[in-house]
């Protein structure tokens, strides 16, 4: 059997495919386990264009933290990291070139879930997902940068609290961790107000819940911050979670806007079990589709 074996297909030499996006469900495992080797594959293709670019991106990484006085602790007038192991270095080099491979592979991997996904959507949820995709990737990146930006200062301010007697020798593996995590926990903290957007839109967040919650989200915005940086310094806290608070407002008048567009729908809660609701008449003062196409 071939590894990837797509859909037959039809007389008119086009695949068959059911117009409502239905598929068997062995034809849905068949597309899942295709994308999924095109995905990995993509990723192995950008781990091995990790090693090629493994200098660079390295000198990227360690710049904030060259810039410490505990840079030069090793080698006088010169940025080092201590190696606490023999395959230390193998395995920093290969974690750095599978990040570049997740990296560099997400246009492919992010296009077959989207791939994947897409047959069961609505046409109007297709819309919101492009449009949410489109945020994703630079509010993630925006973080990101962020995260980079006040590194060099939280480090500092974490290794100030050293002894004067002690050295600190930063393990080089353990300085890639705080990195990654730094990274990582202000990229998808930009995320949070979009998803409370998008669970406005379908129906699940009204803006009357955000509005009386939000004194306490904006504090639980502030103790997320203290607990998910590594070593919760208040520099970091305060560089993730206002940021945060104001993504948070922006969502909030998103919120406000869009629900103000929408048309008040009528109460009817008051009629009795034996009262039938009024019909929805429409502009033009005929009745609904339904008495139409009784006529």
């Amino acid at each position: 059997m071939a590894l990837l074996k797509w859909p037959k297909p039809g007389a008119n030499g086009s695949q068959a495919r059911d117009p409502e996006g239905r598929m068997p469900l062995m034809d849905h495992l068949r597309e899942l386990r295709n994308r999924l080797v095109i995905a990995v594959l993509a990723l192995v293709v950008g781990t091995v264009l990790g090693f090629l670019v493994f200098d660079p991106v390295w000198d990227f990484l360690k710049a904030p933290f060259c810039e410490t006085s505990a840079a030069q602790q090793l080698r006088p007038g010169e940025c080092s990291l201590a190696i606490g192991g023999i395959f230390q270095s193998f395995f920093l080099t290969l974690h750095v070139a599978a990040m570049v491979g997740v990296v560099a592979s997400s246009p492919v991997w992010l296009y077959q879930v989207w791939a994947f996904v897409t047959p069961g959507l609505y046409r109007n949820e297709r819309r919101y997902t492009f449009s949410f995709l489109g945020l994703a990737v630079p509010l993630f990146l925006a973080g990101a940068i962020l995260a980079y930006l006040v590194m060099d200062t939280s480090l500092s301010i974490l290794l100030s609290f050293a002894p004067e007697s002690g050295v600190p020798l930063i393990q080089i593996d353990e300085y890639l961790s705080y990195t990654m995590i730094m990274l990582l926990v202000f990229g998808v903290s930009f995320e949070l107000p979009l998803l409370m957007v998008f669970l406005n839109i379908i129906g699940v967040l009204p803006r009357a819940t955000v509005k009386k919650h939000r004194r306490m989200v904006i504090f639980l915005m502030f103790v997320f911050g203290a607990v998910a940086t590594p070593g919760g310094e208040p520099l970091t806290m305060i560089a993730l979670a206002l940021p945060m608070v104001g993504l948070f407002g922006l969502a909030e008048v998103f919120m406000y806007l869009r629900e103000k567009r929408q048309p008040v729908a009528e109460d009817y809660s008051g009629l009795s079990d034996d009262e039938a609701s009024p019909l929805d008449v429409d502009s033009d003062g005929g009745a609904d589709d339904d008495s139409d196409l009784r006529r």
